[in-house]
């Protein structure tokens, strides 16, 4: 039996208390602890009980109960507080540098299968999500007029659970989108806003919800509606689940549905950023709908979506790169190309390393790399892999000019630093440490932060990280039909003043959360030290079809459970947001060993910093870039060495890694002085939150994206769509011009007027005749390339020198000059080379034409 007709019964909130909706519908709540606080105390077992979802939260709150607190009117003045600063922080104007009229449109939307906003929005897997919504919200308070686009996922990531046997299991929870933070998106007419598309020959359609992170809107597109058959009602279910098909679909959801959502929205963003190669289809609609709208040819449309589009790789291991074969590709893209003009085979190349091997899988990354002229890996070190990586897209460039750069990852601090470190951080900073968390003078002002209150403060939250690891361990144990007397142990693992390591993360193989474990003789000497004792908590799930992975949380927690470790190693379960906030507070070391270069960044080591929890890592993504040799911030496993013998690796590193444990880490936290305080210990956290905080924050990065990619992106877009697209076409002629003439473009009589041997900062004249094959001289960029050169012949760096066109020979090549100068002693070396130049081409490499003296 069904009823007719379903109402959603909202509770009647007294007078007074109205505010409560404002504040429970913008996710600012998830980097404010004073919002979080305020629904809190009005029932404390429910607002955990409701995962400190505000608004299912007050949909359960007794009627009775809200009554009570409309006659408290200290509680009433709090909120009427709360609600004006949030109406302050939402007036604030748009970042003055875009030059916007209207402050309703956007400039920026920013793509990402995974957004990590708060735990209530579980739309997230890992480190990708998490960085997305710490994105999100520093560009909120940033004033930057963006707006995110993802999918609305009924199951979320799925959330973990052990056997007895400690083997992983999943389970899949339906999630009500209506008792979540979230309203439905509206179009401009005030209808309720869809997406229709085709999926192949297939009609699908998609609601859009709504959710307001700060001043960033956020669009969730979501296809389980009855308007779908039950496979495509699927598409939206899960985060990565279903097979290769599923993914298919909902990358094309992503990109092509969302670029169609901005337009049922009514919001035409000049810029658009795909995080990861997932969203990459978005860059090809974007060429589509040029076309179509703009009587664009496909080179034109192509150079315009590309100069104002911007990719962010994020992983250096191929199987987190998207490809999908041939065949699929043609069961739902043949028609979509013949739309475009272009014949299929064109279309596919768009998406392949070698353009002519038929057989090679469509890659989602390659596509995004050809479709954005603002590429870069996040973090340095994955700068050059990335390069390393698919120097096969420019096979002609040497690796250190393939166009892709670094931005290296942020974290938002206001959501991540604990509220006892906050308040430090208030009374010493200053509030601009919210405000301008990316200015070095604000976080210079760490060193006057009280030795004994930061590591009271800290003990404070290893405290807490214990208490609530034991009562997550009980409530696992419990599932699990544990024994009392296995219960009684969880209820007195951890001591609250033991050195506290964390290990917590997603469980790939390439992690080595089982490095640890080559050592066990080791370890338990670690751990079973009375005098000095040394535990660790471990946490991570692995991706549901990766059976390494499981294996490896499986030793983990057979260990946890032996006699000798129960009490000082743990596994908890479920890794997600709230887990994490309390690890990385509460933890006194944060381990990190991955196989370098294999760790892209590792922005949870930047978490655990901003709370003076002390790093020890290889020297892998962020840290590669971060760590000192002196160890004055933290510690490293290695010198940064890579390996073909991977078991060679682990020996060596495992060596080490309990070297530093037993020699350095271990005596330095227990040397106290007067008092109990490990002074040297102190200093540490003090220096590492002094230099790295102003770094390694988002604000820091979503400005640089601002700097060297929105703006030059929005900027780019303006001036090849003024006079009726004119510079578009303009480009794209001159670009055809120049795939037409290249080939016999050539590079003649490369001379140098000096002596065998020259001196360190001498000045080496070299000149060359070019020949341009009627190709205008400011059209091409001639350069020096020279550097020291290594013992195989082959360049060891590279500096370019510009050189200047001259007289015209007599067979009718050009004359060009330039000077080189060697920097250092030794061999040094330079050769000669041409590529194309435009002042509307933004990287004279993304045409991937080139020509080198013989």
């Amino acid at each position: 039996m069904h009823p007719v007709k379903v109402f959603n019964v909202t509770p009647r909130l007294p007078e007074g208390l109205e505010p409560l909706w404002d504040l429970a519908y913008n996710f600012w709540f998830a980097w404010n602890a004073g919002i979080e606080e305020l629904f809190a105390q009005i029932d404390y077992r429910l607002w955990q009980r409701c995962a400190k979802n505000p608004v299912e939260f007050l949909n359960n709150v007794p009627q009775a109960t809200l009554r009570e607190l409309a006659a408290d009117a200290i509680y009433k003045e709090r909120l009427a507080e709360a609600h004006q600063q949030l109406q302050r922080y939402l007036g604030a104007p748009v970042d003055k540098d875009f030059h916007i009229e209207d402050e309703r449109q956007p400039v920026v939307a920013y793509f990402s299968l995974e957004f990590g906003v708060s735990t209530c929005l579980p739309i997230y897997s890992g480190g990708l999500g998490i960085l997305a919504g710490d994105h999100l919200k520093s560009a909120s308070d940033l004033n930057l007029p963006l707006i995110g686009i993802g999918l609305a996922y009924r199951q979320g990531y799925f959330r973990q659970y052990m056997t007895p046997d400690g083997w992983q299991q999943e389970r899949y929870p339906d999630y009500d989108f209506e008792q979540m933070p979230l309203t439905a998106a509206t179009a401009p007419d005030g209808t309720a806003a869809m997406v229709r598309l085709n999926i192949g020959d297939r009609p699908l359609a998609a609601r859009i919800w709504k959710a307001q992170v700060g001043r960033v809107a956020l669009y969730l597109l979501d296809t389980n509606i009855p308007e779908n058959p039950p496979d495509f009602r699927e598409v939206t279910a899960r985060l990565y689940g279903g097979g290769l098909e599923m993914r298919l679909w909902q990358e094309i959801l992503i990109g092509i549905g969302g670029i169609k959502a901005l337009e049922a929205l009514g919001l035409n963003p000049k810029v658009i950023h795909m995080n990861e190669g997932h969203s990459a289809f978005a860059g090809l609609e974007r060429v589509r709908l040029f076309m179509k709208n703009c009587g664009l040819s496909f080179e034109a449309a192509l150079e315009l979506a590309a100069s104002s589009s911007v990719f962010t790789t994020h992983t250096p291991v191929p199987a987190g790169n998207d490809r999908f074969p041939p065949d699929l590709m043609q069961r739902y893209f043949e028609p979509y190309s013949r739309d475009m003009g272009l014949a299929f085979k064109v279309f596919l190349a768009l998406g392949r390393e070698n353009p002519h091997d038929d057989g090679e899988p469509f890659c989602m990354t390659v596509l995004a790399l050809r479709l954005s002229r603002f590429n870069n890996g996040v973090s340095i070190l994955h700068g050059k892999v990335s390069r390393n990586m698919w120097k096969q897209v420019w096979n002609q460039y040497p690796v250190e000019d393939i166009p892709i750069g670094a931005l290296t990852n942020g974290v938002h601090a206001p959501s991540w630093v604990a509220p006892d470190i906050q308040s430090l951080f208030d009374r010493y900073l200053g509030p601009n440490w919210r405000e301008d968390p990316d200015c070095q003078r604000v976080w210079g002002q760490a060193d006057s932060i009280s030795d004994a209150e930061l590591w009271r403060t800290h003990e404070r939250l290893r405290a807490r990280l214990v208490d609530y690891v034991r009562g997550r361990l009980i409530r696992q144990l419990t599932a699990q039909g544990a024994r009392k007397a296995d219960l009684q142990v969880a209820q007195e693992v951890l001591n609250p003043e033991a050195l506290t390591i964390g290990f917590s993360r997603r469980f790939a193989t390439y992690k080595r959360a089982n490095l640890l474990l080559q050592n066990k003789e080791r370890l338990i000497r670690l751990v079973t030290d009375k005098e000095r004792p040394v535990q660790f908590i471990f946490a991570g799930k692995a991706h549901p079809q990766d059976q390494a992975g499981k294996q490896i949380i499986k030793e983990i927690i057979s260990l946890c459970r032996t006699e000798e470790c129960r009490y000082s190693m743990v596994f908890l379960e479920d890794y997600d947001m709230d887990v994490a906030a309390h690890l990385v507070s509460g933890c006194d070391i944060w381990l990190n060993n991955p196989r370098r270069p294999l760790e892209a960044c590792g922005t949870s080591g930047m978490k655990a910093m901003l709370n003076g929890v002390l790093q020890f890592s290889t020297l892998d993504g962020w840290w590669d870039e971060a760590y000192l040799p002196d160890n004055s911030l933290g510690w490293a496993i290695g010198k940064g060495e890579e390996y073909e013998d991977l078991e060679y690796q682990d020996f060596v590193e495992i060596q080490t890694l309990y070297n530093i444990l037993e020699k350095d880490i271990v005596p330095e936290f227990y040397d106290r002085g007067h008092g109990g305080m490990p002074r040297a210990w102190v200093g540490r956290m003090k220096n590492a939150i002094r230099q790295l905080g102003p770094r390694f924050n988002s604000h820091r990065m979503v400005e640089d994206y601002k700097a060297t990619a929105y703006l030059p992106a929005y900027e780019n877009y303006l001036r090849l769509t003024s006079d009726s697209f004119a510079r578009a076409r303009e480009l794209a002629s001159w670009r055809m011009d120049m795939m037409t003439r290249w080939g016999q473009v050539s590079i003649h009589n490369v001379r140098a007027y000096e002596h065998e041997s020259i001196h360190v900062g001498q000045t080496v004249t070299v000149e060359a005749a070019v020949a341009l094959n009627g190709i205008a001289p400011e059209s091409i960029l001639v350069e020096v390339y020279a550097g020291p050169v290594g013992l195989d012949g082959s360049f060891a760096g590279r500096t370019i020198y510009p050189m200047e066109p001259a007289e015209e020979t007599q067979d009718g090549m050009r004359m060009y000059r330039g000077k080189a100068t060697p920097l250092e002693a030794g061999r040094f070396g330079f050769t000669v080379r041409a590529v194309p130049s435009h002042p509307l081409l933004l990287d004279p490499h993304s045409l991937g034409l080139i020509r080198w003296a013989s």
